[in-house]
């Protein structure tokens, strides 16, 4: 009998304390609240408004929270081939970092730390004086455009020497269209010298370099007025938004002469950008090449996210090893020797790494992820070729 006046009292006990502490509904929709977000409509528990201690403390808590998960994303993804990719698709996935916000991340740090690595010495392009195509323009005699163009010559190829050493050394696109416009120019110059002579008439004046991209529409040189890009299949506003980049480029020249390192830290921003331009469209190449794998285009964005992630990550630890080599061993020698070695393994781990991942993702037999993997390498450094190009072009102008 007591026990029985007992769990009545506690029965009458529990439903006055629930209805004197009612259930906490949503702010947003009002419907009852069983965890930190809304059920309903998603909406969290806790807003921005509220003390900023609050804030903090949770924002160091998602930080920690996201270094814990690059510590376990991190090494497979530089040492296991195709790790990452099998675990996501496992749907193993929240132990590891997205692979978007992998790739975002590596991509900005790698690029940003190559920004600071390279730079470029403005002493080493002679722009202004004996290297000025202006200059070799302006000469009156065949000799003397002789002379200006081999000191301009020499001056690109001390360049070329000086940044032999640098991260970026590997193909200088803009060294070489330099040279080919002396070659170009002096060529021009000594012929319109030598049918002046040949007609008597006086030594002809220098003719102003508006035009300095060199750029050809309809078979004459470009001019924002007099020749401008003018395309039928074009809207008016295009035709109009491609004079004035072209304009821009331009005037961006002369200040090129004065700060290179400006288009440097421009092309170097916009690669990311032109990256990740490039993710999807590689993707649609592993859908094309594993077409009958029957896998969703999706599947392949994420190994398409995971192999530039790669890239990048390994870029950033080849300008790692090149900063410590030239911070330990500026002058050469075995220290120097090794961290070369160092250096050329990171290098060539990355297609060795690109090809396994693709064998281990894709589970083909070695023929076939062979002949695969070489007509998407060549497609694709077909198309990285163009972004850099690209790159180029868009820091030329937003510089």
């Amino acid at each position: 009998m007591n026990t029985t006046t007992t769990d009545a009292h506690a029965a009458a006990n529990a439903e006055s304390a629930a209805n004197a502490t009612p259930q906490a509904a949503c702010r947003n929709c009002g419907a009852a609240l069983l965890g930190d977000h809304c059920y309903a409509c998603g909406q969290p528990v806790k807003g921005l408004v509220r003390p900023l201690g609050n804030l903090f403390g949770d924002l160091l808590d998602s930080v920690f929270n996201v270094d814990t998960r690059i510590l376990r994303t991190i090494p497979p993804l530089f040492a296991k081939p195709g790790f990452l990719s099998t675990e996501y698709f496992a749907g193993r996935q929240v132990r590891y970092v997205t692979p978007v916000r992998l790739f975002f991340f590596l991509c900005i740090a790698a690029f940003f730390f190559a920004q600071l690595s390279f730079q470029i010495d403005p002493d080493t392009i002679d722009v202004d004086g004996k290297g000025n195509s202006s200059d070799i323009r302006g000469a009156t005699t065949v000799a003397e455009v002789e002379k200006r163009r081999d000191a301009a010559l020499a001056g690109f190829a001390e360049a070329k020497q000086n940044m032999a050493d640098t991260p970026a050394a590997s193909g200088i696109p803009g060294i070489e269209a330099g040279e080919q416009k002396v070659r170009e120019e002096a060529a021009a110059r000594i012929k319109q010298l030598q049918d002046a002579q040949a007609k008597g008439e006086p030594v002809p004046e220098a003719e102003p370099d508006e035009n300095k991209l060199n750029l050809s529409i309809n078979g004459k040189r470009w001019d924002p007025k007099k020749n401008p890009i003018d395309k039928a299949w074009l809207p008016a506003f295009a035709n109009r938004w491609l004079n004035d980049q072209i304009v821009r480029g331009n005037r961006n020249i002369e200040r090129l002469k004065q700060d290179p390192s400006a288009f440097k830290d421009a092309v170097l921003s916009a690669v990311p950008t032109t990256l990740f331009v490039l993710v999807p469209i590689f993707a649609l190449m592993l859908k094309l090449a594993y077409l009958f794998k029957r896998r969703l285009y999706m599947e392949h964005v994420v190994v398409a996210l995971h192999s530039h992630a790669f890239l990048c990550l390994d870029l950033l630890l080849v300008l790692l090893v090149r900063a410590l080599e030239q911070w330990l061993a500026p002058n050469g020698g075995a220290l120097a020797g090794l961290f070369g070695w160092v250096e050329g393994l990171l290098l060539a781990w990355m297609p060795v790494y690109l090809l396994i991942m693709q064998k281990r993702v894709y589970a083909q037999g070695w023929p076939m992820t062979l002949l695969k993997y070489c007509m998407l390498g060549f497609c694709y450094t077909i198309l990285l070729s163009f972004a850099i190009f690209a790159s180029m072009a868009i820091g030329l102008v937003a510089m």
